[in-house]
């Protein structure tokens, strides 16, 4: 399920025929994510607390590149302008590649998305149905035995019936079939509403005291608001909805239907060659529709601190690089591999990565970038997942496990916190893992830049978590620059605070202690971790090389 439709379709069928009363549960303020629980009453990351403390220290920051690999960015932000990377080789607009790396006019990062004729690939298909059609041919209906086949076809037939069951074991038909009667009635409420409140797109909020005449405009309004309830948030948007319910029946109807080559009709690359690497083109906004997730994502990072307007970032003295690599579907492997490359070669000291999927058949080319990543001295942050699973035991990539059975040491896996005044101190959707899931930091109703130029909204999901932590650490690495990405790693876990109370599993639902969710046990705190990073880095001396394994080990 796409996730704002993930468990709350029995409520829209529910409602679909009858209107339900909306009462408001407990909020937190804007930008509580970033607050001290002691000073507020909010489990945010005491951003604050930690300035103070660098600036009591007379600590001076040195910039840091960190490299969003999403959907896009709005340019024109007026939180963000000031705070993203520009390539100081790279003359704008000139058709050249003037620093020669590739890529042409890569002035705000790239877009592996993008085609040379300047179309771009905003919808894909999911990694599941690509994998499931791809094999039908081989294995579908036959009988197969297992013990006649080599290593490589049992793998190769296990990964088709793992991908099976995700297209076909997910499709409920009678859920299909509402949605499919449900759209062209919904779409008609829809265009009555936007041309009531004169606007094509609108969220919950702003339905709250709309009152329709018309019947389908009623139904609509009540559909939106009963899903903007179940995910507890109002700031979900008519098209965000009207995007995950197509998603849906198109997912329905692939179970028949091999999806469309999205991708291909438009990059024009040999997907099957890694070398074949410098295809797309510059545009990292594309749409308003296309950058809304990376815009969010970018601002929690870096958005302009103390600036009057909008919201505040983590990070005070970072430059953000925008690789777009992630549809609305499932990113492709080549394309996340070949943007951890740009990166990494760019100069990014942190990769933020607020995007996953249950398959990675071309897994190999990505390990390979992480790597390389590490080589070059990057820290690899990335979204845990939003299907309330336990990933120890779950399929969740890209993955810090790689294929060749070692763990790379420069990557953080972060779960989604709230607030016990808002959905509990746990995210309900959380992926979480006592192994595999480093810390949980905020990510429930957090404010932060979205396409319009001066436009901000809440969002929510371990894809706001993840750049919560990647700001931290940019932060950190701004202060102590000497600290290596594992020594960072190791601040950012062992500084977490644990909560004196417990936090409701996201699968069970049954209460636990955050030790039993997390490798760290804990919530990130910046206070905490500038603190810890102060007694590693010392007089901005490095550590001796038996401190930096000693320390290294958490």
């Amino acid at each position: 399920m796409t996730r704002f439709l993930k468990r709350t379709l029995l409520i829209m069928m529910a409602s679909a025929c009858s209107l339900v009363m909306f009462g408001q549960k407990a909020s937190v303020p804007n930008g509580w994510h970033l607050m001290d629980l002691k000073d507020s009453g909010y489990y945010g990351i005491s951003i604050e607390k930690a300035y103070d403390f660098v600036k009591s220290k007379k600590l001076k920051s040195t910039p840091v590149i960190v490299a969003v690999i999403d959907s896009g960015v709005d340019t024109t932000h007026e939180d963000l302008k000031s705070i993203l990377w520009k390539n100081p080789k790279e003359i704008p607009g000139n058709g050249i590649d003037d620093d020669n790396n590739g890529y042409v006019d890569d002035v705000y990062g790239w877009n592996f998305l993008g085609g040379k004729d300047g179309r771009n690939v905003e919808k894909d298909s999911y990694e599941a149905v690509r994998l499931y059609h791809k094999l039908k041919g081989k294995w579908g209906n036959k009988q197969v035995d297992e013990s006649t086949l080599s290593p490589e076809e049992k793998a190769e037939y296990k990964t088709y019936l793992d991908a099976k069951q995700d297209v076909i074991g997910e499709i409920d038909l009678e859920e299909i079939s509402f949605l499919k009667q449900m759209l062209p009635s919904l779409k008609k409420g829809d265009s009555i509403i936007a041309k009531d409140l004169g606007k094509e797109q609108f969220n919950g909020n702003e339905l709250k005291d709309y009152k329709p005449v018309d019947f389908n405009a009623t139904r609509a309004r009540t559909l939106y608001l009963n899903l903007c309830k179940a995910n507890d948030n109002y700031d979900i948007t008519n098209m965000q909805i009207l995007e995950d319910i197509e998603g849906e029946i198109s997912k329905g109807e692939s179970v028949e239907t091999p999806p469309k080559d999205y991708r291909d009709d438009i990059v024009k690359d040999n997907y099957n060659d890694f070398n074949d690497r410098f295809y797309g083109n510059p545009n990292v906004m594309v749409s308003k529709n296309a950058a809304l997730h990376g815009t969010h994502v970018t601002g929690i990072i870096g958005a302009a601190r103390n600036n009057g307007v909008g919201m505040n970032g983590v990070a005070d003295n970072v430059k953000v690089m925008m690789i777009r690599a992630v549809p609305d579907g499932d990113e492709h492997d080549k394309d996340i591999a070949l943007a951890i490359r740009y990166a990494a070669d760019n100069g990014a000291k942190v990769i933020n990565m607020s995007f996953g999927k249950g398959f990675s058949p071309e897994k190999k080319w990505v390990d390979e970038a992480a790597k390389y990543a590490e080589s070059k001295g990057v820290l690899l942050v990335q979204a845990a997942g939003n299907s309330a699973q336990d990933i120890d035991t779950s399929k969740n990539f890209p993955s810090a496990h790689l294929l060749d059975g070692t763990v790379e040491p420069n990557w953080i896996t972060v779960g989604a916190s709230g607030d016990p005044k808002a959905g509990g101190l746990v995210a309900g959707f959380s992926n979480y893992g006592k192994q595999n899931v480093d810390v949980f930091a905020p990510g429930v109703r957090i404010y932060s830049t979205v396409p319009g130029g001066n436009t901000y909204q809440n969002l929510q999901g371990t894809s706001m978590a993840s750049p919560v932590v990647a700001g931290m650490a940019a932060f950190l690495m701004e202060y102590f620059p000497n600290l290596s990405p594992a020594q960072i790693k190791y601040v950012i876990k062992n500084s977490a605070i644990k909560p004196t109370i417990k936090a409701k599993n996201p699968a069970t639902k049954e209460d636990e202690d955050f030790s039993d969710l997390s490798s760290s046990g804990g919530l990130i705190n910046a206070y905490e971790a500038a603190k810890l990073a102060s007694t590693l880095q010392g007089d901005n001396k490095k550590p001796s090389k038996s401190k930096v394994k000693q320390k290294a080990k958490g």
